[in-house]
């Protein structure tokens, strides 16, 4: 389920528009505003944190907005990854109005819920994290209660990602810990609200090619094209993450 075979930035756009679509969001905001800094653009990141103080006042669209807003590069990176990483399959499961409202869903209960546990006028969070771990918690139910949606292999990786991701939201500094466990849970609720009519999803089942019209068709030749080639082609995808991943590496070191 999770194992991406996409070909290209332009194949994996039109498979999972919605993952695709947050992803580039994440990049805009994070690109305007550290590495670009501008003015305007500050202050809009400022209106969209989920600073307390202010939904004390009735801004209440701060529940929503934090999940679309990182607190540096790395942040940013580790959740886009896990995004592409972990978002696909489910949009696929889903449909995209039921991914984008469990993804939503799970990431806005998780700030209100924040909000009530942690009044504190001082209180502030972004990040995608609560949104990233409520797709957890509909794997996790999918696990506990839905085995026939999940491959016994992606059961098992999304035991041990979870495992470790549990373990270090409470060992690491500045973690929102509140994001991530509640996020987990609000996830674990919508699941039975949005796999009613989920099939599951193996991707490399067929291989997939473009038309002029779109349409997707069966590959016959699909086995040979498997076979390794001496010259390895490299997926912009892939390239794109490592310049970014880099850029995050250098801004931490330095």
């Amino acid at each position: 389920m999770f194992i991406r075979n996409e070909r290209s930035i332009k194949e994996f756009i039109h498979y999972y528009p919605v993952v695709s679509a947050i992803v580039i969001i994440h990049i805009a905001i994070w690109f305007l505003h550290d590495v670009l800094p501008i003015g305007i653009i500050d202050r809009l990141y400022n209106l969209g944190v989920g600073y307390h103080y202010e939904i004390h006042n009735g801004e209440y669209w701060r529940f929503i907005t934090p999940i679309f807003l990182h607190g540096g590069t790395m942040h940013m990176l580790f959740n886009s990854f896990s995004l592409v990483l972990f978002g696909p399959a489910l949009e696929k499961m889903l449909g995209k109005f039921k991914f984008i409202l469990a993804y939503l869903g799970a990431g806005t209960l998780a700030n209100i819920v924040t909000f009530f546990i942690n009044p504190s006028f001082g209180f502030a969070h972004v990040g995608a994290s609560g949104a990233i771990f409520g797709l957890f918690g509909i794997y996790v139910f999918m696990v506990v209660f839905r085995k026939q949606l999940i491959d016994a292999g992606s059961a098992h990786i999304i035991k041990v990602i979870l495992i470790i991701g549990l373990i270090m939201t409470f060992i690491r500094p500045g973690i929102n810990i509140y994001a991530h466990v509640l996020g987990f849970a609000a996830g674990f609720l919508i699941a039975p609200l949005v796999l009613g009519n989920a099939r599951p999803f193996y991707p490399g089942q067929y291989q997939r090619s473009y038309q002029d019209d779109g349409e997707i068709q069966f590959d016959p030749n699909r086995w040979k094209k498997r076979k390794f080639s001496r010259k390895m082609k490299l997926n912009p995808l892939w390239v794109i993450i490592i310049v970014l991943v880099i850029i995050g590496l250098l801004n931490y070191v330095f």
